[in-house]
Order: C-alpha cells, then sequence, then structure tokens
C-alpha cells in the first residue's frame, strides 16, 4: 500500500514538472527577444496561388504553408496589408495550429499598407495621405493585434511607402511619424500590449543610407519613435540600375560560369551590406542607436529576357538564388540580425500580365510546391515528409536534376559589354 502511494505520488510529481517546463519553454516572448535571434527564422509570406488577389487562400491553404514554413524552422513571419482577408484569416490559422499541437510556434510582424492622397492614380499627392484607407489600415492592425496578441509582436507602418521611387504611392516622414506615435501611445496607455514593437519597413536609402534629400528633420524625428528599424536591400534590382558591382571584371573573365556566379553572389552579399552600413551609419551620425534589421532582401529565379534575365544582368537563376539565400542566412545569423527574406512562396498576381516577370518568382518554393535549389537539401533530409502543397507533396524543381539545372546558369555581362 505504502509503495502504491509513493508510485502515485511520483506520477503526480512527475506530471507537475512536466506541466512546468512546458509552461516555461511555452512561455511569452517578446520582438526583443525573436528580433535577430537565428532560432527564430523570418520570412516574407503571402499565400496567393491565383493570377489575383481577389482569390483569397482558404483556410486549410494558409494552415497547410504554415507547417511547410515551421519544417523549416521559420518561426515569425511578415504580413503586408489589414485590408484583405489572408492577414486575418493567417493570424486565425496560426491561432488554431496552436490550439491543435502546443509546440507550434509562429510570430507575426503584421503590415499596414500607407498611401498618399490618390495614389495609384496619374495624379499622386505626395503631401498628403489617403487618411481614409490609412486610418482603416491601422485600425485593423490595433484590431487584429488586441485579438492575437500572443502572435503578432510587431506592427510595421508603410512597406517602402517613403522611397521616393515608389512614385504611385510615397508619402513623407511625418505621415509615419504620425501613425508610430499613435500606436506608441496606445502602447502607453495599455490599450497595445506594451512589448509590441513599432516600426516602418522601407528602403536602405529612406532610413539615411541614400542621397541627402532623405535626410530631413521628420525622419530623425521617425528614427526616435519607432522601437528599431526594418530596412530593405536588393542587391538583385541593382544588377541592372547599378551594375558596376555585379559584371564580371577582365580578371574573371576565363573563369567557369560557376565561378563567375560565386564570385559575384560574394559581391551581392557585400554590397546588401554596404547597404545596410550606409543606413546604420547615418543613424548613429544623427545621435540615435536603435537596433536595425532586415525587413526585405531576397533573390528572383527567373526574369525572362529582360533587366535580371537572359538578355540583362543574368541574375535570375536557381543556382544564384540559392547562393544569396545562403549568404544573407549566414551574415544576418552571425551578426545577431533578423532578416525576414522575400519570400516563402511564388506568387503570380504581383505580375499577372508578365508570367515569367521576375516579381512572380522570388518564392524559395513555387506555386505547386515545388521547393527550389535553395531547399533541396531539405527534401533530401524528409523535411517535408507528410506535408503538402494544394494537397501535391513537396519535390524538387528540375526534378532534382542538379546537372540540368547548372546548365541553366544565366550569363553575368562582362565589365566591358555594352549590354546592360
Amino acid at each position: 500500500m505504502e509503495n502504491s502511494i509513493k508510485s502515485v505520488l511520483l506520477i503526480m510529481l512527475s506530471i507537475i514538472l512536466f506541466s512546468c517546463s512546458k509552461t516555461e519553454e511555452m512561455k511569452e516572448i517578446s520582438a526583443r527577444e525573436i528580433l535577430g535571434n537565428p532560432e527564430y527564422l523570418a520570412i516574407s509570406y503571402g499565400g496567393y496561388r491565383e493570377n489575383t488577389r481577389d482569390i483569397q487562400p482558404t483556410m486549410e491553404e494558409l494552415k497547410e504553408d504554415m507547417k511547410i514554413l515551421n519544417a523549416m524552422g521559420i518561426k515569425v513571419l511578415r504580413t503586408y496589408n489589414t485590408k484583405l482577408k489572408q492577414t486575418s484569416n493567417l493570424l486565425e490559422a496560426i491561432s488554431q495550429l496552436k490550439k491543435e499541437d502546443s509546440n507550434f510556434e509562429m510570430y507575426v510582424m503584421l503590415g499596414v499598407w500607407i498611401d498618399c492622397k490618390n495614389a495609384w492614380t496619374d495624379h499622386p499627392n505626395h503631401d498628403l495621405e489617403d487618411e481614409v484607407a490609412n486610418t482603416g489600415e491601422i485600425e485593423r492592425a490595433i484590431e487584429m493585434t488586441t485579438k492575437y496578441p500572443d502572435i503578432v509582436k510587431i506592427i510595421a507602418v508603410g512597406n517602402e511607402a517613403m522611397v521616393h521611387w515608389a512614385s504611385s504611392y510615397f508619402v513623407s516622414p511625418n505621415v509615419i511619424l504620425k501613425w508610430v506615435n499613435h500606436l506608441q501611445k496606445l502602447k502607453k496607455s495599455g490599450k497595445l500590449p506594451s512589448d509590441l514593437w513599432i516600426t516602418s519597413s522601407d528602403n536602405f536609402a529612406s532610413w539615411g543610407g541614400g542621397d541627402d534629400s532623405y535626410h530631413t528633420e521628420d525622419l530623425t524625428k521617425l528614427l526616435k519613435a519607432v522601437d528599431y528599424i526594418s530596412l530593405h536591400t536588393y542587391p538583385f534590382h541593382d544588377t541592372h540600375y547599378n551594375p558596376d558591382f555585379w559584371k564580371v571584371p577582365e580578371y574573371e573573365e576565363n573563369l567557369t560560369s560557376i565561378e563567375q556566379s560565386d564570385l559575384a553572389m560574394l559581391r551581392a552579399k557585400e554590397y546588401a551590406i554596404s547597404q545596410y552600413t550606409a543606413a546604420a551609419n547615418y543613424i548613429k551620425s544623427v545621435g540615435i542607436s536603435k537596433p536595425v534589421h532586415i525587413g526585405e532582401t531576397g533573390w528572383a529565379s527567373e526574369a525572362g529576357t529582360t533587366f535580371q534575365g537572359s538578355t540583362g544582368s543574368g541574375a535570375a537563376d536557381e543556382y544564384k538564388a540559392k547562393l544569396y539565400y545562403d549568404h544573407m542566412r549566414a551574415w544576418t545569423n552571425e551578426s545577431g540580425i533578423a532578416c525576414f527574406y522575400f519570400e516563402a512562396f511564388d506568387e503570380n498576381w504581383k505580375d499577372a500580365q508578365n508570367p515569367l516577370g521576375s516579381e512572380n518568382h522570388f518564392g524559395l518554393i513555387t506555386i505547386d510546391g515545388k521547393a527550389k535549389y535553395t531547399l533541396w537539401d531539405l527534401v533530401d533530409n524528409g523535411v517535408f515528409k507528410g506535408l503538402t502543397r494544394n494537397g501535391k507533396p513537396i519535390t524538387k524543381t528540375y526534378e532534382g536534376n542538379t546537372d540540368l539545372l547548372l546548365e541553366n546558369i544565366l550569363e553575368i555581362p562582362l565589365a566591358g559589354d555594352s549590354k546592360n
């Protein structure tokens, strides 16, 4: 009898200890602890499978994607707007997965889209904002954060909303500042979680790393107001727009296309680091000390025959895309920098009229569930075993034929070549 009592007590004690350990393991975590932590890899996410965003991903499709990303070690997602149902459905999908599996862990950087007045028309007014649309975006973000405080850890006010080449919709920093201050006040009043981080996600130039036109008093105020800086850098685009770093120098001309690509991608990594450093140095120069994380960077695997494609800079192929991903993950993980890599899955709506356009091909996985070269090792290691996209198992592009993939490496123009 005494032994039976002891056995029961030991079992109860084990249950209590196990429960305590699980509670400790799944304790509430903040953006400060997540960002820059290599155990919390980040990625930009859109789950659209069609040529239009009028067709929203279903709850089951969102859950499929979350399971795939979770298997890859991704634990932080970035979204872009609150108006479309994908975002609210995504939060609910994550919430349901957490209830189904107490070990499932996924957090969100909630994007708020910001537009100027008359955005996306022939006469955008960059001095004023679209107050109705922007207010709606902010109000929905507040509602979602309040409903899912265990999932939403960051709100980003605007996506490339200050950079001047976003000519259809950009606003001045004071518009972003207005909304950042609004959210910060709600944090102080207790209406939003106190450890929620507020930022804006924008091009490195917008954060002071570009020309002097961005160096304004309002930018300094914004830098003081945000909890951290979310910075974008895209060497991929600049292989066309600013190709000096990219072209094959004379002393590399006799190398193979693979060797030339290897060296070009090292230069691309250094180019990204230089843009990051330029912004970080400017921020320090105005007396501000804030974390700087990467809100977007990526490399397309296809670009057709123009710009970064076969008749342009020759940047867009799966071999180079893998090198860039590996370089950026290694650098940011070693440096304690979060990197919201762009992006998880291909999305055709971005350039629906041009199927081969680069904007459709930034994903690590194709729409029909083929893992690009970047992820082939994960397929080999059984990471995706039992997981599907659109009901189909995750397989490799090129049917896993490395020789065929290498045959499709695009030629990079020579430094003395007039092309590009």
